[in-house]
């Protein structure tokens, strides 16, 4: 078979793709925006060994909290990709969830909802339970599910308290130990923690909540060790000030001194900030064990 030379010439590259029967070979390549080439050629129009993907079309992912905020954007990246995905939440929203069926029915995919409440051992255990009855296993699992724990030192009860740490930390454990023995099995897969900006410095008003967000980047590196040699990867993100419901509380005046002074870039995140974050982590498989902080610039400040 005689070779197809291609010779392309975007900006800032000169790249010759040379095509022998299945081979693609790449030669004189200089590329100075990966961002660009990616969005010019579009993801995994290359040869395998240019990018290490977990391609999504056809993978189980699980989203804890899916019904809202960034675990809802994040299920719908995930359906957009083709995957199968199963969102937990205590309670249903039909809203979000006809959305995610929307994104989902032109790959032939119809998403589960499952609720639960995933501070519960018992529940965590179901939740990857009835993914893996539907599905025959899970390829993804992001926690997402949790939510404000107000009370500074001398406020905050017994009973609060131990409930950030069940829905924010102990889930983790109780939902990894059901999923990831289905992980093993097939030979790979992603686990992503949703820690905070608020667990990286200290929050006023908000200790449990900050205490417990800030064990997840650990909790990530620690199980991503543990794992690495069954080929699954653990990561975490640390979202700063984004416009989700968990923002309802604050003031106007609040919003207003964050935008002003908080937030080196002035304004408040998207939920589909964190989501696309997420994702790129998701599908970059020789990323593990880290933590990447979306806040707009908040916890790098110092005056």
């Amino acid at each position: 078979m005689v070779p197809l030379i291609f010779i392309l010439h975007p900006p800032h590259a000169r790249t010759v793709l040379i095509y022998h029967g299945w081979k693609l070979l790449l030669s004189g390549f200089k590329i100075q925006s990966w961002a660009y080439f990616r969005g010019f050629y579009g993801r995994g129009q290359l040869d395998e060994g240019w990018a290490n993907t977990m391609d999504l079309a056809g993978k189980v992912c699980l989203v804890t909290g899916g019904t809202s905020g960034i675990g809802a954007k994040t299920a719908l990246m995930f359906a957009g990709r083709a995957a199968h995905v199963a969102v937990a939440a205590r309670n249903p929203r039909s809203d979000t969830f006809e959305k995610l069926r929307e994104v989902a029915a032109p790959h032939g995919h119809e998403p589960l909802f499952i609720q639960a409440d995933i501070g519960n051992a018992e529940a965590c255990a179901r939740t990857v339970t009835e993914t893996c009855a539907r599905w025959g296993r899970v390829d993804v699992l992001v926690h997402s599910a949790g939510g404000p724990v107000p009370g500074g030192f001398f406020e905050v009860t017994e009973q609060s308290w131990g409930r950030a740490f069940a829905v924010h930390v102990h889930a983790v454990l109780w939902l990894a130990r059901a999923a990831v023995p289905y992980m093993i099995k097939q030979g790979e897969g992603a686990i992503l923690l949703i820690g905070s900006a608020a667990g990286l410095r200290g929050c006023l008003g908000a200790m449990a909540y900050g205490v417990a967000k800030g064990a997840l980047p650990q909790f990530a590196r620690s199980l991503a060790r543990e794992l690495a040699d069954y080929n699954i990867r653990v990561n975490c993100v640390c979202p700063g000030v984004i416009r989700t419901p968990f923002q309802a509380f604050l003031t106007p005046e609040q919003k207003e001194h964050n935008i002003k002074n908080r937030i080196p870039l002035h304004r408040e995140g998207k939920p589909e900030d964190v989501a696309r974050a997420i994702l790129d982590l998701v599908e970059n498989d020789f990323i593990t064990g880290e933590n990447l902080v979306i806040d707009g610039g908040m916890t790098m400040r110092i005056a």
